[in-house]
């Protein structure tokens, strides 16, 4: 619904999740409970901000549309708290039209990294199945371990892994154990032991 006050052209407030980050994921993954506030201040890059609060261990849980009004803030804000989120990154209207809003909450990973499906090229290339790492959290088994966005997971425990799912499972299979990762990283193989953590039973349920 558009705000009173606000241009024609304006679209109406919406809140996009971020695929796989809904709200019984969050709740069941977060590492504290929710805030009674979350921490709210002014964003510069979207991008940037991202890959910063990555780092401390913070993921992206949602994005906010909110159609430029005087209020476009506090429903900004409002959201925040609706949503459970850690921490709120507002940016300025953009061509007088909306305020956006990102939302960051501290999840519990068990591993702590992003992965996707090989394309058939990357295949070819590697002459095998596999994984390629993408974003890395702060704090995270993954980041520990000093896995790096862009690395491509040929072997676990020295067997090859054959897609998604199936990398998916055997790091379900294996929390809360140490397990080898044989990586090929800029042209070389090198491997890397990974302490997968666990969830705790709080979280579990």
């Amino acid at each position: 619904m558009r705000p009173p006050g606000a241009p024609p052209n304006a679209p109406a407030t919406r809140y996009e999740i971020v695929q796989g980050r809904g709200p019984e994921v969050v709740a069941r993954l977060r590492s504290e409970p929710a805030p009674a506030q979350p921490e709210v201040s002014d964003g510069h890059s979207q991008p940037g901000d991202e890959n910063l609060l990555r780092g401390q261990g913070y993921v992206q849980m949602g994005i906010g549309h909110f159609a430029e009004a005087d209020a476009a803030r506090e429903q900004a804000i409002r959201k925040g708290h609706e949503v459970g989120a850690d921490k709120v990154l507002i940016y300025p209207p953009h061509d007088n039209i909306e305020l956006v809003a990102t939302y960051y909450v501290r999840l519990h990973l068990p591993f702590g990294a992003n992965f996707r499906d090989l394309t058939p090229a990357e295949q070819q290339m590697l002459g095998s199945g596999g994984v390629q790492i993408g974003g890395v959290v702060g704090g995270t088994p993954a980041a520990r371990a000093n896995l790096l966005e862009g690395d491509f997971v040929l072997k676990f425990n020295h067997q090859p892994v054959l897609d998604k799912p199936s990398f998916q499972a055997l790091l379900e299979q294996h929390m809360g154990q140490r397990v080898t990762l044989t990586i090929r990283r800029d042209g070389g193989t090198i491997e890397r032991i990974v302490r997968l953590g666990t969830l705790a039973e709080s979280v579990r349920k």
